[in-house]
């Protein structure tokens, strides 16, 4: 596998030259992950973030009764945990490897040395931070205004890119349902009554669009409308 080929394509590090690869490289140390190994808690003082160069990881809170509600799933070229080594320096969240995985970790002390180094850097790294927080509000906007069936519909637009297509659920329903902010029964209920609305249809964990714009119709709506 290419990693470098992964790195160059990933959004915070796809304006970098060369040069500018060479010396992230040298930083940092590629690591494998098994399934389910925690690699650091809500709380824990930071010590760098995570590429990931195959495989997939899940952040997530857990409420006071154990509870766990996924905040984002990353993929391949994905960061995460970069905006913990600014500030306070703690990791806002918990993070697991979904399976097996190949990390790139890269220390929060040398990268702070190469933003000091070369702006590029620095300018890839606050855009992928602006995209980080706009997601951040869309979640929020989702979980206050819209209701599952809205949250799921925008969801499945999103993960078809915009058309009528057959896409595959990246993680569990479980997963999905607490991504969306749900549970499972209620998932699977909405699942079922947007199949019966012909808007959908559910293979395991296919999923295609027969109806994009009433799809897309239920995305906007709020629980007001």
């Amino acid at each position: 596998m290419n990693y470098r080929q992964i790195m160059k394509h990933s959004p915070f590090f796809s304006s970098l030259s060369d040069t500018d690869l060479d010396a992230l490289m040298e930083i940092s140390r590629i690591r494998e992950h098994n399934r389910g190994e925690l690699l650091f808690s809500d709380g824990e003082k930071a010590t760098g973030f995570f590429v990931v160069l195959d495989g997939k990881v899940k952040v997530y809170k857990l409420s006071q009764d154990g509870k766990e509600r996924i905040l984002h799933i990353i993929h391949p070229g994905g960061t995460f945990a970069e905006a913990a080594i600014f500030g306070e320096g703690l990791y806002p969240a918990y993070a697991e490897p979904l399976q097996t995985s190949s990390l790139l970790f890269l220390p929060k002390d040398g990268f702070l040395g190469l933003l000091m180094e070369n702006g590029q850097v620095a300018i890839n790294m606050i855009a992928s931070l602006s995209k980080f927080l706009r997601q951040f509000a869309n979640q929020i906007e989702d979980l206050t205004f819209k209701d599952v069936p809205s949250r799921l519909a925008r969801y499945l637009i999103e993960l078809s890119h915009g058309t009528n297509q057959t896409v595959e659920l990246p993680i569990s329903k479980s997963q999905l349902a607490s991504n969306l902010g749900t549970v499972s029964e209620t998932l699977s209920r909405t699942l079922r009554k947007l199949s019966e609305d012909d808007l959908i249809s559910v293979a395991g964990k296919k999923v295609s669009i027969l109806d994009f714009d009433r799809l897309a119709e239920l995305a906007a709506k709020s629980k007001e409308g």
